[in-house]
């Protein structure tokens, strides 16, 4: 049982891109999922495919490295709220990442959103993570 899905969500994904992986696969949630549309549409990883196993569902990941270095494209992922302390944050309050380059990522009323996407919509909500 995982007690914290986003922060095994995170993990997976840093896990296999430090050991040099080209595909990652995660159980499925409605937040993983659209945690990962974001991934995608911010050109963090490469593509994405969610496959229904007749329980909870898979995710596979093709993550993004560059041609000539190898490196990842996803260079930090920190969980920021967590199931024992929530951080909330106001549309005015919230933390440039990597000033400006990274994006980070909220639970908000209208759902999970970018940094980005919240303060144009003027709403607050639960940072979840930041990536860089």
């Amino acid at each position: 049982m995982v007690t914290d899905p986003i922060a095994d969500f995170l993990t997976r994904i840093r896990n296999a891109q430090m050991a040099g992986h080209r595909i990652v696969e995660i159980p499925a949630s409605n937040l993983k999922k659209r945690m990962t549309e974001i991934l995608y549409n911010q050109g963090y990883i490469l593509k994405y495919k969610f496959e229904d196993d007749n329980k909870q569902g898979v995710i596979k990941i093709a993550l993004k490295y560059d041609p000539q270095t190898k490196q990842p494209a996803i260079h930090s992922l920190e969980r920021v709220s967590r199931p024992g302390l929530r951080h909330y944050s106001k549309p005015d309050d919230f933390r440039r990442v990597k000033n400006g380059l990274g994006v980070a990522i909220l639970s908000t009323s209208r759902g999970v959103l970018t940094d980005k996407e919240a303060k144009v919509q003027n709403i607050g909500g639960e940072v979840l993570c930041y990536i860089y």
